[in-house]
């Protein structure tokens, strides 16, 4: 979750398209330039499922994602599966 947060921060669209799990992962990811993602914080972790607030800075102003995420591990690697 960290990691793929980071690389949105960083503009890595190569690394969260890498982290997507193939089955639901999108053929492209193309953030929002625009965008600029700021804080996150992880407010619960069970099993597969993590709750994140993730910060972000946008010309319409501040923002918020607040989302329920489940990844799930493949071959000793986490990945995003879909918002819960």
């Amino acid at each position: 979750m960290r990691s793929r947060f980071s690389a949105y921060a960083v503009g890595d669209s190569n690394y969260v398209w890498r982290t997507w799990h193939p089955r639901t992962r999108p053929d492209q990811v193309t953030p929002d330039p625009s965008t600029r993602w700021t804080r996150l914080e992880i407010l619960d972790a069970v099993e597969d499922v993590v709750e994140f607030r993730a910060h972000h800075d946008s010309p319409t102003g501040p923002g918020v994602l607040h989302e329920r995420s489940r990844f799930e591990q493949r071959a000793g690697r986490w990945f995003y599966v879909e918002a819960v």
